[in-house]
């Protein structure tokens, strides 16, 4: 049965009264994928489903097939966007999709506009200037989220100073990002003083012992600050998609 076949019958089925409304809602949350070419199969219902679209992971993809995919998944979303796009790639996908905007420093291209949609904060914080692209692709998931975003940058513990000078960052955030290389210990210092979750993401900056962020994730698994998640090496991407989470839970939780 195809998809159009499969939705009638659902439909159909509704309208004689043998689904209800909500039995069909949460089989639709399972229903919808569109294919591209012979490369990939878009999820469109991943919003319905987890209260965010499919996002596209650039690496190991053509350019060609990168444009493909935005050009299906636009007409069905407000806000489409690939992650880990070099901007020699984002050229190229460019030339086939003209109004593509590019965060260079995040490396994420993106169509649509981001407008505050959720209530509440997200502090977004980076130990040195080296892990900002790893804050930033952070800062504009969130942003292309739809939520509102702080920024902090350059607030290491190697001059703990310009962390507590801004201490106002902290306090107002409902749920905060802390990206840090070497030793990683930024996120911890920052678990002592926030009343909110804070979720660590070690970054591949520092030198050997450092072992391409390692040294850093570990030091933030061990954290002794209580409230404190950790992502994956260079994840600034799936903190972003916490955050959001945790904000979202907390909505519907005094809804």
């Amino acid at each position: 049965m195809t998809q159009p076949e499969a939705l009638r019958t659902l439909l159909e089925s509704v309208a004689a009264g043998q689904v209800t409304p909500g039995d069909a809602l949460d089989r639709l949350k399972h229903f919808d994928f569109e294919p591209v070419g012979d490369f990939a199969r878009i999820d469109h219902h991943r919003s319905l489903r987890t209260g965010f679209p499919e996002v596209i992971w650039g690496l190991g993809k053509t350019p060609a097939q990168i444009a493909e995919i935005i050009k299906v998944m636009r007409d069905r979303t407000a806000v489409v966007m690939a992650t880990r796009i070099e901007p020699d790639v984002y050229a190229e996908v460019q030339s086939k999709v003209p109004d593509l905007r590019y965060y260079q420093t995040a490396r994420i291209c993106a169509l649509g506009t981001p407008q505050v949609q959720h209530p509440g904060k997200i502090g977004i914080l980076s130990a040195g200037t080296a892990d900002l692209p790893i804050a930033e692709e952070a800062a504009v998931t969130a942003e292309l989220g739809g939520f509102q975003v702080q920024r902090l940058w350059d607030v290491g513990v190697s001059g703990i100073h310009r962390l507590l000078s801004n201490r106002q960052v902290i306090d107002a955030a409902n749920v905060l990002i802390v990206a840090a290389g070497m030793e990683g210990a930024l996120p911890s210092v920052v678990g002592g003083l926030a009343d909110c979750p804070v979720i660590a993401v070690p970054t591949s900056v520092g030198y050997g012992a450092s072992f391409n962020g390692l040294a850093a994730l570990l030091a933030m698994l061990n954290s002794c600050a209580a409230g404190i998640g950790v992502v994956n090496i260079d994840n600034g991407f799936g903190a972003a998609m916490l955050a959001g989470q945790i904000i979202r839970t907390a909505v519907k939780l005094h809804e």
